[in-house]
């Protein structure tokens, strides 16, 4: 299992530079604040963000580098520990999503001063936060990581 979590932080860490180097030529061209409209409910939007999730702590850049970097490198050291020692395919996933995209948000911080994000959903004029594919991964790895808890808890009790 240990290999496949690799592979898949892999796989994100690349999609997700890939898509954020995409992302900046796209918008190298175009005027600070520009939004591109791809459908009713989505823009891409570039914006930079220096903080932690949904924007927090959006200042300071030297010291959020040096803080989110130190600490994300802690939280992955010991997912993969984790990892080694898992067995079970879904939670080998969950962690390579979230070191995939832990890996790509600390390239950005390192690389570029700022984790990059553009994806813009929306429902009308509200506008959830603007986020990245590393961001997703690292959601969608939480998230199963919760389903596979609540999975083992069921089987506990039965």
């Amino acid at each position: 299992m240990f290999g496949r979590g690799l592979a898949v932080a892999a796989v994100v860490a690349l999609a997700d530079q890939l898509a954020k180097g995409w992302i900046l030529a796209l918008f190298s061209t175009r005027p600070p604040g520009s939004v591109l409209p791809l459908a009713r409910f989505f823009n891409l939007a570039l914006t930079r963000n220096r903080g932690i999730s949904f924007g927090l702590f959006n200042n300071a850049a030297a010291l959020n580098t040096i803080i989110f970097t130190v600490l994300a490198a802690a939280i992955v050291g010991w997912l993969l520990v984790w990892l080694q020692r898992t067995r079970e395919g879904l939670i080998a996933l969950a962690i390579g999503l979230v070191i995939g995209g832990a890996v790509g948000n600390v390239i950005d911080r390192l690389w570029r001063g700022a984790v990059v994000d553009f994806l813009d959903f929306h429902l009308g004029q509200w506008h959830f936060y603007v986020f990245n594919l590393a961001d997703a991964a690292i959601s969608v790895g939480v998230g199963l990581m919760l389903l596979d808890s609540l999975l083992a808890r069921s089987r506990a009790t039965n």
